[in-house]
């Protein structure tokens, strides 16, 4: 086996995301388990240059994972000419600026959504890559979990026959910061930081809906703050300036009606955080993260509404687990590994900085319809 080094400068690896499933549980992993193997006898060996503002969380950070290369020096980094890949995982506000250095130095680009604050600039970086002859990807996570991926299953399988509609719920409670300390950081309750809800999600249902059911063609959404007032990371209050929820009606192609609510005020009272129904003429499919279960046409029992008396079974107990049949991974790991065969074979590869402006695209018309109380067009995007 021969190995090769990428050397990769991660942006943004302090915080949640980027630590968590981007450093540790992808590249960290794959160096974990010797590497990633090519099939041709090359093994691809990352080596993550730790990127971010603070000194003081950064040594810390490499000392633990026994990483020797850090810096709070991004320019002097995409300067080095042994660094193949820059990723982000920045605040939303921060990232178009460092995306453009990038670009511009050279890089091949991989970075989290959504990819710029508007969809002039998630454009923009998308024109100025591909003018720059760079790789450039986007991560679209959702598609890689095992219950997403058991669902594109029954979908090419033909399972459902003609889809109807798709219906979503995302969300659970965040708490306000006052007498329990928040899960998420305070920057997503800004929208001058680029927080919100609707900005957060929005890219991500458009990612799922066009892969799986179709290109989304019409917006109609309701975004809202339902707790206006929260306390930050030092115990600070502040006001929220940005959506906690947001409740979207999206059209597909061929007439396929999806609603999805998204929400950091709700209380979970569903088996995942995340759950898709959806129903077709031949049969429906509820999915999770990891969960996926059926209902046959042919199965399909036949309620009869009667308030008066108690129902005389569970209903989830007449729906059928679909099966794992394979290994799943991290869907964060599998879409690295995906990125890397990429920039290293040419590997086939569809979630560009285009597919990312769609998703911005969406959040900004889901806003706008909001603000103007009416359903909107969704024009399609061309490279």
């Amino acid at each position: 086996m021969t190995r090769k080094t990428v050397r990769i400068a991660m942006n943004g690896v302090t915080g949640r995301m980027g630590y968590r499933q981007h450093l540790v549980r992808s590249i960290l992993a794959l160096r974990e388990q010797g590497g990633l193997d090519l099939g041709d006898g090359t093994v691809l060996w990352p080596e993550p240059v730790l990127v971010g503002r603070s000194a003081h969380k950064l040594r810390p950070l490499a000392e633990r994972h026994g990483l020797e290369h850090w810096s709070t020096d991004l320019d002097t980094v995409l300067a080095d000419d042994s660094v193949d890949i820059y990723f982000d995982a920045q605040i939303t506000a921060a990232r178009e600026e460092a995306v453009q250095k990038a670009i511009a130095a050279g890089k091949h680009v991989y970075c989290e959504k959504p990819t710029a604050t508007g969809l002039d600039g998630a454009l923009e970086l998308a024109r100025l890559a591909d003018a720059a002859g760079v790789k450039h990807g986007v991560v679209q996570d959702k598609l890689f979990l095992p219950g997403l991926l058991k669902l594109r299953r029954l979908v090419e399988g033909g399972f459902f026959g003609r889809v109807l509609s798709v219906r979503g719920e995302f969300g659970y409670w965040v708490f306000e910061g006052d007498w329990q300390q928040a899960q998420r950081p305070s920057w997503n309750y800004r929208a001058e930081d680029g927080g919100g809800i609707a900005a957060d999600m929005f890219p991500h249902w458009e990612y799922v809906l066009h892969e799986l059911f179709g290109p989304v063609r019409t917006v109609q959404a309701r975004v809202t703050t339902h707790i206006p007032r929260r306390w930050d990371e030092t115990g600070k209050p502040y006001e929220a300036t940005a959506d906690d929820a947001a409740y979207g009606i999206f059209e597909l192609d061929g007439g396929i009606v999806a609603q999805i609510n998204s929400s950091w005020a709700v209380r979970v009272h569903r088996d995942e955080l995340v759950e898709f129904q959806v129903d077709g003429t031949e049969g429906s499919a509820v999915a999770g993260l990891r969960g996926c279960r059926v209902q046959h046409r042919s199965a399909t029992p036949k309620p009869v509404w009667n308030p008066d008396v108690p129902a005389a079974e569970s209903f989830r107990d007449q729906w059928q687990e679909v099966p794992d049949n394979a290994g799943f991974d991290n869907g964060f790991k599998a879409q690295w590994e995906l990125f890397l065969r990429h920039v290293a074979r040419d590997e086939p590869w569809r979630w560009d900085l285009t597919a990312g402006a769609r998703g911005v695209q969406l959040a900004e018309l889901g806003a706008r319809s909001s603000a103007e109380g009416r359903r909107l067009d969704v024009p399609e995007l061309r490279r």
